[in-house]
């Protein structure tokens, strides 16, 4: 019989899933329930190019969860799932690695909630639902900070009072770090090389980026923090600000620091620029049609990226290639393009076919061949990434 995995990552309001066959690492069932809380709560379900769209009775996390066993008993896949990993934003200094889930696993995740309060309670949620559905089975929890924890203390360390440190936590910590565990290993093996000699510099793009310093296969830096907000231009987050913004704000408009926290979370970055949308697509259709804003809202993505990317060169000493994944960098050859161009001190050098031709699920090299450095398009895979950590630790084949 197939051994699955049941990859969940559970929001606030909606519920990720993926049944992954560990031995092909192909998915057999992918899906979305969303609107969870709200009177019209739906769940997806893909499977072999079909899909099917349930309105959930029960419109919780337990409803969706219950939704899922029912439909994998109906077509008999239920037996075949042998473990649960679940994608848990934030774990702090605790976890360095995934680890399966027991009591103090959990208490940890709980406390590790006050550094990610809109993520945690929500995994947390998923977490014990799984467990009353799927008793007695496995389940792991894998974190997108513990591949940041290689950084050393002069990259996660802030020049505030390590009073702040020791006692609330206060440091860089890192996101997305799954994704770009998983892109830095395929592109080893995409460029024949060893990834314990690897130097690259990873760009998650997506509504939410951030880049990381990748030597070795370990994080050395990267450009997301405490939180989600700190480093690259996002969809609607604005990334880098000066920290005086909070109290000119304050002072200036009587904002709440609450209410800067959400402005700077949800009506900045694209959005804000451009006055217009968060997507990029939008924005390029826009730009190309001359919105002023769109315009600038893509020089500035760019700008700002391809100076973070420089910056990450520092912590390798060397660099080997640049890596685009996310759906903006697996999707958007006009931002690689505008990026790549303004890294040519670096020793790279654009191909223009390859980079057009590197969309809609293509990874490749999308630099000439006599580029001093590579630049790559790398197709992510989280879920993927998070079931062969729980078939790993539950002892499973993969």
């Amino acid at each position: 019989m197939i051994n699955h995995t049941l990859v969940i990552n559970c929001g606030s309001s909606s519920l990720k899933f993926a049944l992954i066959n560990t031995v092909d690492h192909r998915a057999t069932v992918t899906g979305l329930a969303e609107k969870l809380g709200l009177p019209d709560a739906c769940i997806t379900f893909k499977q072999n190019g079909q899909k099917v769209e349930l309105t959930l009775a029960q419109g919780n996390h337990t409803g969706a969860m219950k939704a899922i066993l029912s439909y994998l008993d109906e077509r008999e896949l239920t037996t075949s799932v042998t473990a649960i990993g679940h994608r848990v934003v934030h774990g702090g200094e605790t976890f360095k690695q995934s680890t399966l889930i027991d009591d103090s696993v959990i208490a940890t995740i709980e406390d590790c909630a006050r550094l990610a309060p809109l993520h945690n309670p929500a995994h947390l949620l998923g977490i014990r639902t799984a467990q009353s559905c799927f008793p007695g089975l496995p389940q792991v929890a894998v974190f997108d900070t513990a591949f940041h924890q290689s950084m050393p203390q002069h990259a996660y360390l802030y020049a505030v009072p390590m009073a702040l440190y020791r006692e609330h936590g206060v440091r860089r910590y890192g996101f997305h770090g799954t994704s770009h565990r998983f892109v830095t290993a395929e592109a080893a093996r995409m460029l024949g090389k060893p990834l314990a000699d690897t130097a690259f510099v990873c760009a998650h793009l997506g509504n939410g980026a951030s880049v990381a310093a990748v030597l070795g296969g370990n994080s050395m830096d990267t450009s997301m923090g405490l939180t989600p907000l700190e480093g690259l231009v996002m969809g609607s987050r604005s990334g880098d600000v000066d920290p005086g913004l909070f109290g000119y704000l304050a002072s200036a408009t009587g904002m709440s620091t609450a209410a800067i926290t959400d402005l700077l979370n949800k009506q900045s970055g694209l959005l804000g620029l451009s006055e217009l949308s968060s997507d990029c697509r939008e924005l390029e259709q826009a730009a190309s049609e001359g919105h002023a804003g769109a315009l600038i809202a893509l020089e500035v993505f760019s700008y700002r990226l391809a100076k973070q990317i420089a910056a990450m060169t520092v912590a390798l000493g060397r660099l080997d290639a640049v890596l685009f994944t996310g759906g903006i960098g697996e999707n958007s050859a006009l931002l690689r393009g505008n990026v790549i161009r303004q890294l040519g001190f670096l020793g790279l050098t654009l191909d223009d076919a390859a980079n057009l031709a590197a969309c809609r699920g293509h990874s490749g090299v999308i630099t000439r061949v006599d580029s001093p450095v590579a630049a790559l398009v790398v197709n992510t895979n989280e879920e993927l990434m998070i079931a062969l950590d729980t078939a790993a630790l539950c002892q499973q084949p993969v």
